[in-house]
């Protein structure tokens, strides 16, 4: 393919000055580093990976925490893929700290190609793209889990933002338990598809992200950070204001999880009985999406809107 991306190339071997020393902790710590853009970027930081095919849920919390982190100077490591990865790369970003992102084959084989522009912004940025595949190496399935261990060890701490079942996330939260590192969770609805991977990690012993609150004492505890006075801005993993009354059960119900109509009119029936109750939740709907309070989905249901951070 040639060299489609543009920055200054390394090739870190192991036992030589700038081979990232926390890699040593990963299983079968690579030989040869292959890296596009700083290698200072590839320090011990947190790791926020997540689902692909990410709800407005799940990216609006890798934008959350991933920007509360990098607001705090802490770099930021992830896959590069669509969904929760990029939007961790992209909130990084946004907060001027250096983040690194693993790809699956070479560098110059990049993937998701749709992401090729955010993978330029992550070398112009100050950060880096590291495989420990050779530079025109394509890209295979076995590849990108293979790059997660990478991920998890180069980190100092993992947090899983969604994850399904069955989840290629789980391999990334191995890897960082057999390194030693830390892993927290964004648990999610227990009816959620999308947060079944997440809430199981969390019965199995991972620490459970339930708030701003619980995070900022992860970052002291794993980084040394102390807290920020009001945290992060607010996104789709808290909402807007409920509200009163059968707006605020809707606004909480969507909070929870996406509703398609016939579960928005079990709502609506149970807090406006003896009233049109048809009639005023698609006025609601409609005011509400007019608002930004709300968003309907490509598959038809409604649920919070991911404002941009």
């Amino acid at each position: 393919m040639g060299k489609v991306l543009r920055g200054d190339r390394h090739e870190l071997r192991r036992g030589q000055a700038g081979y990232p020393a926390s890699l040593e902790s990963a299983e079968r710590p690579p030989e040869v580093l292959y890296v596009l853009g700083d290698p200072a970027a590839l320090q011990p930081g947190l790791a926020v990976v997540g689902a692909r095919r990410a709800t407005p849920y799940g990216i609006g919390c890798a934008r959350r925490f991933a920007g509360a982190a990098a607001e705090r100077g802490i770099a930021i490591i992830s896959g590069g893929a669509r969904g929760c990865d990029a939007t961790a790369h992209e909130a990084a970003l946004a907060a001027g700290a250096p983040t690194v992102a693993f790809l699956g084959g070479g560098i110059d084989e990049p993937y998701p190609r749709q992401n090729l522009g955010l993978f330029q912004r992550i070398v112009d940025g100050g950060g880096a793209l590291a495989s420990e595949n050779p530079w025109d190496y394509a890209p295979l399935p076995y590849t990108f889990r293979e790059r997660n261990r990478l991920i998890a060890g180069l980190a100092q701490a993992t947090l899983i933002v969604e994850a399904g079942l069955p989840s290629g996330t789980f391999s990334t939260a191995d890897a960082a338990l057999a390194a030693g590192r830390d892993v927290l969770v964004v648990p999610g609805a227990i009816t959620s598809p999308s947060s079944r991977g997440a809430n199981r990690l969390v019965y199995q012993g991972a620490t459970p992200i339930v708030d701003d609150e619980a995070f900022a004492d992860a970052l002291l505890s794993c980084f040394g950070c102390l807290r920020q006075e009001g945290g992060p801005a607010r996104g789709a993993c808290d909402g807007a204001a409920e509200g009163e009354g059968a707006a605020g059960a809707l606004l909480a119900a969507l909070r929870a999880e996406p509703l398609g109509m016939e579960a928005l009119r079990d709502v609506a029936l149970r807090h406006r009985p003896g009233t049109d109750a048809l009639t005023w939740l698609m006025v609601w709907l409609a005011e509400a999406e007019r608002d930004g309070l709300i968003a309907r989905y490509p598959d038809g249901r409604y649920g919070p809107r991911v404002p941009a951070r």
